[in-house]
């Protein structure tokens, strides 16, 4: 009998450690996919005083393309007839895919008829320069081409990468809402110096207006004393 039951403790034991290896297996390829397979992000800020341009790589045809763009200067210094900036995705082969004209932000997405590196370009028509925050995300979710190519690739695989095309889409919506509420953010803290300054400004005014009506009378008064005694 204690036989039996150190024997039945030992397969216990080995399976648990045999569970908890599998666990850290799958945790483990669960994060070489999300860095793996021809995903990534980028997020930058960029400056456009005329026509500016970010150059990034996409690996596979069919690859989904996606990000959005937030003008930070927008709430402050546009005015209402201001023409908004332009934004222009182009392929390899200088196709445009994607365009937007006027605007002052948005989101965009395409599927990449081509591998290569393509274009992304934003050009400012006026002669302010304007900051941009821009982020972009390509992404890869292997079919059953790929599939039947590579017997090695799991199916689990393609189930991974489209939960983690679904995660960065909801990473994208924040990153396009941050960018917004910066915005705002920017804007409130620019009013409040502007009006902070602006009333600096009328109690300076005011005080100096004060100043020289106080000499004005004072040399007044002066002058009409000197006056009757003559």
């Amino acid at each position: 009998c204690n036989g039996e039951l150190n024997f039945r403790a030992k397969i216990k034991m080995e399976t648990r450690k045999r569970f908890s290896y599998g666990k850290i297996y799958v945790a483990y390829g669960f994060l070489m996919s999300l860095i793996g397979n021809g995903n990534f992000a980028i997020a930058l800020s960029i400056t456009v005083t005329d026509l500016e341009c970010v150059s990034e790589q996409v690996l596979y045809e069919g690859d989904t393309v996606s990000g959005n763009f937030v003008a930070i200067d927008h709430d402050i210094f546009w005015s209402s007839d201001h023409p908004g900036i332009d934004f222009t995705a182009m392929t390899p082969r200088g196709t445009i895919v994607f365009s937007l004209k006027g605007t002052s932000g948005d989101k965009f997405e395409f599927k990449a008829p081509q591998s290569g590196i393509y274009k992304f370009c934003f050009r400012n028509p006026v002669s302010t320069p304007e900051t941009v925050s821009f982020y972009i995300h390509v992404g890869h979710i292997p079919n059953e081409h790929d599939l039947a190519r590579d017997e090695h690739m799991d199916p689990l695989n393609i189930k991974i990468a489209e939960l983690r095309e679904a995660l960065e889409s909801i990473t994208t919506e924040q990153k396009y809402l941050k960018a917004r509420d910066a915005r705002h953010r920017y804007t409130n803290v620019s009013t409040k110096k502007r009006v902070i300054y602006f009333t600096l400004a009328e109690y300076i005014v005011f005080a100096a207006a004060s100043a020289l009506q106080v000499v004005y009378i004072r040399n007044l008064f002066s002058k009409t004393v000197g006056y009757n005694r003559v």
